[in-house]
């Protein structure tokens, strides 16, 4: 009688470790644990919380409609005419009135642009083309479109340049004046956080020889 009651206790024990060894290894893979426990999800993703504090403009262009930051509001002396209320040529007399003074070119040669390429001498509150349609400053892009074609195709799609939020719907893109400086749009070089003294050294070496 004993030896069965034993006998019974350890088939207990054994289910119970059984059990207890199948609940902890209930899957083969993570991959399994996550195929079963997972919830799916029933929401729709959106950018649109992520956005709802950004002064945002909806532009087409060609097949592509998304949005864009709007940009005079981000303009500190905007409206221009506030202060280009004469030519250009009789302000710079003007001692007050040194605001662009001190701005250089570093875009093309000077041959080939100057501020007058952009910038709408008959109403400062516009830009305009190379054919002098005028341009809203929320719109700049159109004039870097005329030269950088390959490039605003790319932003155009999305492939080019950041995204103001996510990548979910709606789309809403950085322009060209959001990363470059119109002025000097090249980006300067910048070493690595942790210079690297050795191959520097290397690198020298090289080019002496």
């Amino acid at each position: 009688m004993k030896n069965k009651e034993i006998t019974y206790h350890l088939l207990i024990l054994l289910l119970l470790i059984l059990n207890s060894c199948k609940e902890k290894n209930k899957y083969h893979t993570i991959t399994d644990k996550i195929a079963a426990e997972s919830k799916p999800y029933h929401g729709e993703l959106s950018s649109d919380e992520l956005l709802a504090d950004i002064p945002l403009i909806k532009i087409t262009e060609g097949k592509h409609t998304f949005l864009i930051p709007e940009r005079k509001g981000q303009i500190q002396s905007f409206a221009c005419i506030e202060c280009h209320s004469k030519p250009v040529s009789q302000m710079k007399g003007l001692e007050k009135q040194k605001a662009h003074w001190n701005i250089k070119m570093s875009h093309a040669n000077t041959d080939v642009m100057n501020c007058a390429s952009c910038h709408n001498g008959k109403d400062m509150n516009t830009l305009h083309t190379l054919t002098r349609q005028p341009v809203d400053f929320n719109l700049s892009y159109k004039l870097c479109a005329q030269c950088h074609s390959d490039q605003f195709e790319d932003w155009k799609g999305g492939a080019h340049g950041k995204k103001v939020a996510g990548w979910t719907a709606p789309r809403a893109s950085m322009t060209c004046v959001n990363c470059h400086n119109p002025h000097n749009p090249s980006f300067d070089k910048r070493w690595p956080v942790q210079f690297n003294t050795q191959k520097a050294v290397e690198r020298n070496e090289t080019l002496d020889h």
